[in-house]
């Protein structure tokens, strides 16, 4: 595809930038790293930046894992402003059926902060494809740890919460209620829930995982934590039984572009979706910092966003050399980048149909592209 730099380029995008970033992606799909790579980015509400690498199309969409988080996180927002939710009040406050084995206590905020303690509650296929299948779910989740003691990312567990609280509160489908209140207004397409017939790209596997001495060097482990995100339960996520249900921790469906508007939407807020404080909370407002379970890093994260903090860590948060201590995002398993800079006006997207299972060399490109992403603002 080539680039559509727009009438951007010279006012507020530079194209050298542009040019080096560009190079930059294009590369692991040359050397063979990666099949298939979108990347978008966005400034004053538009797209100036859009290109394909690989075997996909324009209008190719990706599974884009965790980075659905912040949609849902939106959704949540909304019932804030409206008076629906209270995020300091326990779940079960909302949900009785979640009240079992002691996960009454739960507050919404420690789910929405990965503080919740139930990080690898089980609930997959076909138990996830009714309400009543996922109510008995949450009946038999067992605490792992005593909730707000420990940041531990949760991949999926408590996004299924967040995702009943808006059926319950909102009275309509968490999948419709996105359609509706959020995207639709943004004037973007649906992204869970998502059973028509335009092509979707399916995951591939890539690489070899980081050894333990290369885990060790970086990170200060010599293997990673075992997790239900796995190759095979990803690439599960691109079929159309699994589309259609929606995952609401990782199953929107979508391209670059739509996740760089997105961020839009948050930047600006130009289709007056949220309430200026409640966003500004949403975007800005950090309410954990304890250290990650995983990589003992601050957790730097507000009410369903991480940001990059003033630490010196944002690398390590997902965000690149050259984002602001503002930035706010949520990236994906395998490499699928999205985020905001308050301080350039850039959103930027990456998704790829590449699973790459070497997370240090994920790491190392997601820091680069993000950080020549933003120094394409003038």
């Amino acid at each position: 595809m080539t680039t559509d730099i727009g009438t951007a380029i010279g006012d507020t995008i530079d194209a050298a930038a542009v040019e080096r970033l560009l190079a930059r992606a294009r590369r692991d799909i040359d050397d063979g790293l990666l099949p298939s790579a979108q990347l978008a980015l966005a400034i004053n509400g538009e797209i100036v930046v859009e290109e394909t690498f690989g075997a996909a199309t324009p209008e190719s969409r990706y599974c884009v894992f965790s980075s659905t988080k912040p949609f849902i996180a939106s959704c949540c927002w909304i019932l804030i402003q409206e008076g629906k939710l209270d995020v300091t009040k326990r779940v079960v406050d909302y949900i009785p059926e979640f009240g079992t084995n002691g996960k009454e206590v739960v507050t919404v905020e420690q789910v929405m902060l990965h503080q919740s303690g139930f990080p690898s509650a089980p609930l997959g296929p076909p138990q996830w494809e009714t309400k009543a299948g996922r109510l008995e779910a949450f009946g038999k989740w067992r605490l792992q740890w005593e909730p707000g003691t420990i940041s531990e990312y949760h991949p999926s567990s408590a996004h299924w919460v967040l995702a009943e609280l808006i059926d319950r509160l909102s009275g309509e489908d968490f999948r419709d209620f996105l359609e509706r209140r959020v995207t639709s207004p943004l004037g973007l397409p649906r992204v869970l829930g998502v059973t028509d017939d335009a092509p979707v790209m399916v995951p591939v596997p890539c690489g070899e995982p980081a050894t333990a001495d290369e885990l060790e060097a970086v990170l200060g482990i010599r293997e990673l934590p075992v997790t239900e995100v796995t190759t095979s339960a990803v690439s599960y996520l691109s079929r159309y039984e699994a589309r259609a249900v929606g995952m609401p921790g990782g199953g929107g469906v979508m391209r670059a572009r739509d996740v760089a508007l997105f961020y839009q939407g948050l930047l600006h807020n130009s289709a007056d979706i949220w309430d200026p404080k409640v966003l500004s909370d949403g975007t800005g407002r950090v309410r954990s910092m304890l250290p990650d379970a995983w990589t003992g890093v601050p957790a730097s994260r507000t009410l369903g966003l991480v940001t990059a903090g003033s630490d010196g860590l944002g690398s390590m948060r997902g965000f690149g050399k050259t984002t602001s201590a503002r930035t706010f995002g949520h990236n994906g398993a395998f490499g699928q980048i999205s985020w905001a800079d308050p301080e350039t006006g850039i959103s930027f997207a990456y998704v790829t149909d590449g699973l790459d299972e070497h997370i240090l060399r994920q790491g190392r490109r997601g820091i680069a592209l993000s950080s020549l992403a933003n120094e394409c603002a003038k």
